[in-house]
């Protein structure tokens, strides 16, 4: 090889391609295309929410500051839909595996380690504490339902039970980001479901950052 400092060709001396993280995958199922694809779609459809926050952030700091005219409804606007938009997003976190990650032990495993990572987090953390949120979420949203449930603030959004349904539904689409997650564990390591050959079109097909 040529020493890059005595004038040789220093490109030698670099590897051509370092290995990225975005470059080893768990494998696809069927589930979890078919479930992904649905998710991503949604998440996509709710990131257009982010833009109505901006709109009405911006028309009620002008109503405030240049009318003194301040809203009632659109302050409580803006938390309802922040919380949808935070809500429906995790799904999509989950499906493209951008969600956080403890990078500095996750980055050292095999793909196999990984997998059963995903496997014991997800069976032993993740669904007790989602069943959990569901078990109190859908009956706090469908009492707000029934009991016709409004905001107490004078001038307020009428039918809070909108909002208090976005826990639940949040939460069942994060609960199946989980099972397609988990599929894609299961493949690998007990070879079902069966795992299908990797596509651009995969949830974590992702552009490699450097």
């Amino acid at each position: 090889m040529a020493d890059p400092i005595k004038g040789g060709d220093a490109t030698a001396a670099v590897p051509s391609e370092i290995p990225q993280r975005s470059q080893v995958r768990l494998p696809a199922t069927r589930l979890s295309r078919c479930l992904d694809a649905w998710l991503i779609r949604i998440g996509r459809a709710a990131s257009w929410l982010w833009l109505a926050l901006v709109i009405v952030i911006l028309g009620n700091v002008v109503l405030r500051y240049s009318f003194g005219e301040g809203r009632i409804e659109l302050e409580e606007l803006q938390w309802h839909l922040y919380a949808v938009g935070f809500l429906v997003a995790l799904s999509m976190a989950v499906a493209t595996d951008d969600h956080i990650r403890v990078d500095i032990l996750h980055e050292r495993m095999s793909l196999r380690q990984r997998a059963w990572v995903e496997v014991y987090g997800t069976l032993l953390l993740l669904m007790p504490f989602l069943l959990l949120v569901l078990i109190y979420a859908i009956p706090f949203a469908a009492y707000s339902l029934r009991s016709g449930e409004v905001s107490q603030a004078p001038g307020g959004l009428p039918m809070r039970w909108l909002i208090k349904a976005a826990l639940p539904l949040g939460f069942l689409l994060l609960t199946l980001a989980a099972v397609a997650r988990l599929s894609r564990a299961t493949a690998l390591l007990f070879g079902f479901p069966a795992a299908l050959p990797a596509t651009a079109t995969d949830a974590d097909q992702v552009e490699v950052r450097s």
